[in-house]
């Protein structure tokens, strides 16, 4: 890519080099994602006519330390195994000085550096669900725009960030470890129910059939479980052990997806969700704009002195909203 490329911001030389497989130009193209705004939205603008149906997006997620990191390499080596490439995203905690991904999950998956059919990048929370929400599915579309059909999601922990996670994905992965309680904490956190398929990991340690059989014994008093079970896959990823019976499963699930129909359902209610959530996020810019303003502290002053209750004081406030209020509303 030539010099003035190679410096810009702008949306739309990014994406011809992006698309053309500029590797420099894909990196800048997510960081306006992350970033937000009008650039991150021009992005988004670009990269949706031309992103298509991914062959399938997964999503991994587990405790931290369960392993998942070197069960996604090992992952990604089966994929590439096949030919397909695949873009990876991994979803780490946020600094709190620089908003910046601080845990090294690339670094574990060092072996794809040279590999120009693996594409990995670090993405921060930045402490903000809302920020994740929105910026992971333009992220996976811009993956599958430049090139990469398979698309894995990487998460740490175990909580809310993992179940917006999972909801990016066709096929959710919950990683847990033999004698760590783990299966408790995926029914707490409320992974029991986003889970389509179960890896104990590390299963050469004691407990691993125990935890099996906890994992199977919820599952059978799950009343909310479809016509899919979620099987339950024993793997050791320091070894490779397990591996090719998981990614066996992973792409049973592809096919039952297809064939039920229920890829396409799923997409669709990913697409109507990013809306609502691009919806509120576009509120929330206006209120932030408002608060700024001279009027918020008109209104705010005579609602504290009880001149006007808070409906119609946001009635004044919607009004002189940048974003207007939709019809009927």
């Amino acid at each position: 890519m030539d010099r003035p490329v190679a410096r810009t911001r702008d949306p739309r030389l990014l994406m011809q080099a992006g698309t053309a497989g500029d590797r420099r130009a894909i990196g800048r193209l997510l960081s306006l994602i992350e970033q937000g705004g009008e650039p991150g939205r021009a992005v988004g603008r670009l990269a949706f006519p031309i992103s298509g149906a991914p062959d399938q997006v997964i999503g991994i997620t587990g405790a931290p330390g369960s392993g998942k990191s070197t069960l996604t390499d090992r992952m990604i080596a089966a994929a590439r195994a096949g030919g397909t490439r695949v873009g990876v995203l991994a979803i780490d905690p946020s600094s709190p000085y620089s908003g910046g991904a601080i845990l090294g999950d690339r670094i574990r998956m060092q072996g794809h550096a040279l590999d120009e059919g693996v594409f990995i990048r670090s993405m921060a929370t930045r402490g903000h669900l809302g920020g994740l929400a929105l910026a992971a599915p333009e992220a996976i579309r811009l993956l599958v725009a430049t090139g990469m059909a398979l698309v894995l999601v990487e998460t740490v922990g175990v909580g809310q960030v993992e179940v917006e996670v999972a909801g990016a994905a066709d096929t959710t992965l919950v990683v847990v470890n033999p004698g760590w309680g783990d299966s408790v904490q995926a029914a707490k956190a409320g992974l029991l129910e986003v889970a389509d398929l179960f890896v104990i990991n590390k299963a050469d340690r004691p407990g691993a059939e125990e935890a099996r059989r906890d994992l199977e014994a919820m599952l059978d008093m799950n009343p909310s479980m479809g016509e899919w079970r979620p099987p339950v896959v024993m793997t050791t990823a320091a070894t490779g052990e397990g591996v090719d019976e998981l990614w066996t499963e992973v792409r049973r699930h592809r096919s039952y997806l297809d064939h039920s129909g229920e890829m396409a359902r799923r997409r669709n209610r990913r697409l109507i969700e990013e809306l609502s959530r691009i919806l509120v996020s576009r509120i929330e810019d206006d209120v932030k704009h408002l608060r700024e303003g001279a009027l918020w502290s008109d209104v705010t002053s005579e609602l504290l002195e009880r001149r006007v209750d808070p409906y119609s004081a946001v009635d004044r406030l919607v009004a002189a909203s940048p974003t207007r209020p939709l019809p009927g509303s």
